[in-house]
């Protein structure tokens, strides 16, 4: 099995580890909050992605897009959420003081967020389409392109928020550090917005 994860992860890579709105998200709550305080959002983020991967997986995505409206709901909770972070992480204060203020994005917004995101759906169900992992057993592969393809978004996410968190360390600066929030938060919506309008 271990020669089949190989192109799994080699397929998966690029298209999880790109910008999204999540990994985007997860960089400007590094910028704007650090850490520790974008972790709980981070688990999140991770929960709900595992769920999609799931979902995807064991092909119940067909299931849950076939019943009438609840693509276009969970797509719009998440589009205002997304929204109402961008926002946040625009007018967050400079680092030193904003990471010690405020309210901070939180477990059950990671969650909505990465289970309305299009390119979550997108990009799981190109990855889970293209490799078999295990031949002889559907569940088995299924279970096995989870449990890799979950440990590679926690990584690629960690990334993404340490990425985030470590360039804050250079923005003491009040313009440059809001001239930063706006870039992230406007790359935020943008992803958001190429994502669903794709």
């Amino acid at each position: 099995m271990g020669e089949t994860l190989i192109p799994l992860l080699a397929t998966a890579l690029p298209l999880m580890g790109s910008p999204g709105p999540a990994t985007l998200s997860l960089a400007g709550v590094g910028v704007a909050f650090g850490v520790t305080c974008g972790m709980p959002y981070l688990l999140g983020i991770q929960c709900g992605t595992m769920l999609v991967l799931i979902i995807v997986a064991s092909g119940l995505a067909g299931l849950v897009l076939a019943l009438p409206g609840v693509l276009p709901v969970v797509s719009a909770v998440a589009l205002a959420y997304i929204l109402y972070l961008a926002v946040r992480i625009a007018t967050a204060p400079p680092p030193a003081r904003g990471r010690q203020t405020g309210a901070r994005p939180s477990f059950a917004g990671g969650l909505l967020l990465a289970l309305g995101n299009p390119k979550a759906y997108a990009a799981i169900g190109a990855v889970c389409s293209s490799v078999i992992v295990v031949v002889d057993s559907v569940a088995l592969d299924a279970i096995a392109k989870v449990l890799t393809l979950s440990t590679l978004i926690l990584v690629i996410n960690l990334i993404w928020l340490g990425f985030g968190a470590a360039f804050a360390s250079v923005l003491s600066n009040p313009v440059l550090s809001r001239t930063v929030n706006i870039g992230f938060a406007v790359l935020l919506v943008l992803s958001v917005l190429g994502a669903v309008l794709v």
